[in-house]
């Protein structure tokens, strides 16, 4: 049980140190090449222009932070120009002092409608009212909804085959922001093993995990999944918290966010001595896990990737397809500013693999009213094949290598 259980919450986190140093936001000028690159796509596509909803579609091309609520807040960037902006009057002060990229704002005061100002802003920029827009495939209905109604002879599409084109490759900066909070969140799990002792509750070492991700320099966890014994076996958790046994599996599954991009591993081990059939199935999960990163080679498509996993499991009577015991969601999903973006690694999938898409690499194993087994690393693609954020679990009892 090497790594697990070894000391206090303090000693753990006096052992950790600020990993930021050296990093830095996205750069102006990536941002003004991402929009080069979407309007690019846009003219060989026929598309007018996009419209980019607050969240993570906004701040990807044009470095503004914004959280999307009932206000209408955006930008509208042509197929040929400069983006605009559309916010409220009031906040007029506060987007200035956020943008990164400059353009002219269309500014909508309380009583007015947004929805028209879309129309208003297209037309300020020599676009026709029967042009095509492209909506960003994350924005509320009710806003596309709302634009529609005040533009109707507008040609309203799914923006989603212009940003992912963009969002999908990642570059080299975006690479390195993603490289160092997967280093953090590493050495945050560290910890959080040695932390474990008989009777400690899920809850506390969520909390611990918290100060943890500070402590390495995140503003705290971005997400955090502890589970003790069967609520192993429930991907996503379950609704009380658990307290932790001798022969417990442990399932810690964890990230934060460093300038904006995001980390995400999971860990799985027991407390204690580990039974065979818990060997068995962590052992399964590692090599379906290592035959889906052997599969992700530059060509070969996302649901090539699937089948690798899935028919090891299904060698091993786990399964077939997604029937459990066995693994009941997809081996992985694309990673970035959001936790779980395109592409996703799933039976089926066409889409091949290039240079800079970044997966997750998890089939998970549930064995229902057992336990579950997930392993979680994340890779992205070189014009060689798959490199890996971070190395593989080395073995359940010693999660983390250290007698390597």
């Amino acid at each position: 049980m090497k790594g697990i259980g070894f000391q206090t919450k303090q000693a753990a986190l006096d052992s950790l140190n600020n990993m930021t140093a050296g990093t830095a936001p996205i750069a102006a000028e990536e941002f003004t090449a991402r929009m080069e690159r979407a309007q690019s796509y846009m003219r060989a596509h026929n598309i007018d222009a996009l419209y980019l909803n607050a969240g993570t579609n906004l701040k990807y091309f044009t470095g503004l932070s914004w959280s999307a609520s009932e206000r209408l807040v955006g930008a509208i960037l042509p197929a040929h120009g400069q983006v605009r902006f559309i916010a409220p009057f009031f906040e007029l002060g506060t987007i200035n002092e956020y943008q990164i990229i400059k353009g002219e704002i269309h500014a909508w005061q309380e009583e007015e409608s947004p929805y028209l100002l879309v129309g208003e802003a297209l037309k300020a920029m020599g676009i026709a009212q029967t042009a095509t827009l492209a909506i960003d495939e994350s924005t509320a209905f009710f806003t596309v909804d709302g634009i529609a109604n005040a533009n109707s002879e507008l040609n309203i599409i799914n923006g989603h085959h212009v940003t992912a084109h963009c969002r999908m490759h990642k570059s080299d900066s975006e690479i390195a922001l993603i490289q160092r909070a997967m280093d953090m969140t590493l050495e945050v799990h560290k910890a959080a093993a040695s932390i474990l002792h008989e009777g400690i509750s899920t809850t506390e070492v969520e909390e611990f995990i918290e100060l943890a991700h500070q402590k390495v320099g995140a503003t705290g966890n971005y997400f955090c999944i502890v589970l003790f014994g069967k609520a192993s076996s429930f991907p996503h958790g379950v609704k009380d918290p658990q307290t932790l046994k001798q022969g417990d599996v442990v399932l810690i599954d964890t990230g934060c966010k460093l300038h904006g991009y995001l980390s995400d591993i999971t860990r799985t081990y027991v407390y204690g001595e580990a039974t065979e059939r818990q060997k068995t199935m962590w052992q399964h999960e590692k090599t379906a896990q290592a035959r889906a990163f052997e599969a992700a080679q530059i060509g070969a498509t996302c649901g090539d990737v699937d089948y690798a996993a899935r028919s090891y499991l299904a060698s091993q009577n786990l399964g077939p397809d997604y029937q459990l015991p066995g693994c009941p969601h997809r081996t992985g999903h694309g990673i970035g500013l959001d936790i779980h973006e395109l592409p996703y690694l799933v039976k089926d999938n066409p889409q091949p693999l290039a240079p800079g898409m970044c997966f997750s690499n998890e089939p998970m194993l549930v064995i229902p009213d057992e336990f579950g087994i997930r392993l979680e690393d994340h890779f992205y693609m070189t014009e060689h094949g798959p490199k890996w954020f971070t190395e593989p679990s080395h073995s359940i009892d010693d999660p983390f290598g250290i007698d390597k």
